[in-house]
């Protein structure tokens, strides 16, 4: 759970989006990042840019692990809930065969919201939220879509063998209309089931503490390297006994694993070097066996390779979406190494010694020695799975303690997303409405984009990588508030070091001052802006949602006896106001020192008060006001991508001269592409 997700940066960005090119470089100008606009989304475009200054067996590479990114798309489909796949399919075949009829009527309401919940759905890879997890609720009617049904060959449907075209029907329309059918994917609801509640497809027949039970007999305490049980297996109950069903080649998920094992095997042929190549063959290794002892030695040889210049991640990584953190959805991100911009993640992972020992946590939870602490800036080539087409801008893996803690760890910013979205943010007046002065506005304009590129390098280069589980301490020990306490924990160790000199120091930032943008950026967030992605009456859920708002009203709260930070009214609207900023700073390292605690110790009681505490309620008259503020404004709050298009140039005997890339496909014909060519399940 290492990997951001929706960091500070991110929120930052993606709530402040608008248009505007890039006049000191006219090349780009000519580049549209703004794809199109639909419901709480904007889809965006990222340039794969130096992708051409890359050698003829580089962008060969690439090209092979393209082609394994997309090959394991139905995966998380189905991960994220059973009768995703099937409805996918039969909103596909409707929606072509009304273009192919050409009856597309854009004044039928039925047919304008039909495509607009097949676009959602595309999204979020299923027909839950990508975000908050809710169950879409579709605005055409179930008439409108039976209709469509009966104009269709019934071989173009998803049925199962014997099924009849009405017995489908019955089965997924209640999943598609009911609300109190499946309404969560993954349910967070402190007090109740959380496997039985949740709609993923993580479990089969089990309850939590069915799921608890199994994996709490297979883990041994005194395992100083132990696997992440249950990272790459769905567990059901089979005439009345719980087994892992385990995703591997020949087992679950075999025929999409068998095409990315293809592509993986043809990048063996072109890899960069042996140290490449010997974590490629790994990672083949693990999806033919499904041994998670394979897996580790995967992640030990892959953190271990700085040296490459073409880099991937391709496999079951992180647990945000299993309500009980263990198993891991399917994604995938491939992408080549920024030199110029890595100039600034290996600043600040040189001194990773340095920010470990002047930590404010105690000195028991540090490390002595940090280890193998890695940094780059990359250009994402490909976005696949649980990366798309919402994505992270920093990842920071592996995540197994263990390993982090012998052999270090891995982090990269991705350049090319953040830039794309830089350039997508300005002028849509989000921050001339939230914040509360001139001098604020001023500060964020000049300081921002670069605290908010630096929070995020700190959050994953080295927040991440801080600090120490006490020997005997189970990983999995928070449960289901661990993500959101790792994310926070990440959080406030960027935000503190935010505030310090030694930033200045290295050059990294040219004043005292710059540190308050983000401050005031995080703070604003986390108590006002980034309800506007909540329905009224709902708590937060996801976890760095609640990991924002947790840290935000812990400050907020603790504060109040030195008025730190306040919400006053102006011209009747509510403001963010901080009245000290080194004071805040203090708090945050207060925090954080706490937050280690929890992580450190395993103290799930201490993780569960603090998130229900502060993370998880909202104010319904607050939450009132930003959403009536936040709709004047017209901006999408969720923002994704469309992938460039790789086309591989042969010569007459087959063999790959050069590799050719493209930005001209649509969101629509890029995702029916994609089912086409990759679906695998």
């Amino acid at each position: 759970m290492k990997k951001g997700l929706f960091t500070m940066a991110m929120l930052t960005t993606m709530l402040a989006t608008g248009c505007s090119g890039s006049k000191e470089q006219p090349k780009e100008e000519k580049f549209d990042y703004n794809v199109e606009k639909f419901a709480d989304l904007q889809l965006l475009r990222y340039r794969a840019e130096g992708f051409e200054n890359l050698s003829l067996q580089q962008k060969t590479l690439v090209y092979y692990l393209t082609q394994a990114a997309l090959e394991g798309r139905d995966i998380l489909y189905d991960q994220n809930c059973k009768y995703n796949l099937p409805i996918r399919k039969t909103l596909e075949a409707v929606y072509e065969n009304i273009q192919k009829e050409g009856t597309a009527d854009e004044n039928d309401e039925n047919y304008k919201n039909f495509v607009v919940y097949l676009k959602c759905v595309w999204f979020a890879n299923g027909i839950h939220h990508h975000y908050s997890s809710d169950k879409f609720r579709p605005a055409f009617s179930q008439d409108y879509l039976k209709e469509q049904i009966a104009k269709l060959d019934p071989s173009l449907l998803p049925l199962k063998e014997g099924q009849t075209v009405e017995q489908f029907e019955a089965e997924i329309f209640p999943v598609i209309f009911d609300p109190a059918v499946m309404p969560k994917r993954t349910n967070q609801a402190e007090g109740e089931d959380l496997v039985l509640t949740s709609a993923c497809n993580y479990y089969d027949g089990v309850t939590q503490k069915e799921a608890e039970n199994f994996y709490n007999k297979l883990k041994d305490p005194k395992d100083p390297r132990p696997i992440s049980y249950g990272l790459n297996s769905r567990l059901a109950k089979v005439d009345g006994k719980v087994v892992e069903q385990v995703w591997k080649s020949g087992g679950m998920y075999g025929p999409a694993i068998d095409r990315i094992i293809y592509w993986l095997e043809k990048a063996l042929t072109v890899a960069e070097d042996d140290m490449q190549k010997a974590y490629m063959e790994k990672l083949i290794d693990f999806y033919k066996t499904g041994d998670l002892k394979t897996y580790d030695e995967y992640s030990i040889a892959w953190v271990t390779d700085t040296i490459s210049k073409v880099d991937f991640v391709n496999g079951f990584t992180e647990t945000y979406g299993d309500p009980l953190g263990m198993k891991a959805s399917w994604e995938s991100i491939v992408n080549y190494r920024n030199d110029e911009a890595t100039k600034r993640t290996e600043t600040i992972s040189s001194e990773a010694q340095w920010f470990e020992d002047h930590s404010p946590v105690d000195k028991q939870f540090k490390k002595e020695k940090v280890k193998g602490v890695s940094a780059k800036v990359i250009n994402a080539a490909i976005l696949g799975g649980d990366l798309y087409p919402s994505t992270a801008i920093g990842i920071n893996l592996p995540n197994s303690n263990w390993i982090r803690h012998e052999h270090g760890s891995k982090s990269v910013t991705i350049g090319n997303v953040t830039d794309a979205y830089n350039k997508a943010k300005q002028g849509n007046g989000m921050w001339e409405e939230f914040v509360i002065d001139n001098s604020e506005l001023e500060r964020m304009r000049k300081y921002a984009d670069l605290t908010d590129e630096l929070h995020t390098d700190l959050h994953e280069c080295l927040g991440h990588g801080s600090g120490r589980l006490l020997p005997g301490v189970d990983g999995d020990a928070l449960k289901a508030y661990g993500s959101t306490v790792e994310e926070a924990r990440a959080d406030l160790f960027a935000l503190y070091y935010l505030g310090d000199n030694k930033l200045i120091e290295l050059g990294l930032l040219d004043s005292p001052e710059a540190y308050k943008a983000a401050y005031y950026s995080y703070m604003m967030n986390g108590l006002m802006t980034q309800l506007v992605r909540i329905n009224p009456g709902s708590d937060v859920e996801e976890a760095h949602m609640r990991n924002r708002q947790m840290i935000a009203k812990w400050a907020f709260e603790n504060g109040k006896k030195d008025n730190v930070v306040e919400l006053v009214k102006k011209d009747g609207k509510t403001f963010v106001k901080i009245n000290d900023y080194e004071k805040l700073r203090g708090l945050f390292g207060t925090l954080l020192a706490e937050i280690q605690r929890v992580k450190s110790t395993g103290d799930y009681e201490g993780a569960k008060t603090l998130v229900e505490t502060y993370g998880v309620k909202v104010d319904p008259e607050l939450h009132k006001e930003v959403l009536d503020r936040y709709a004047k404004l017209d901006i999408a709050p969720y923002k994704g991508f469309v992938n460039p298009v790789y086309e591989a140039v042969t010569d007459k005997d087959g063999n790959i001269t050069d590799v050719k890339v493209s930005y001209d496909e649509s969101y629509a014909g890029q995702m029916l592409r994609y089912s086409k060519e990759y679906g695998n399940l």
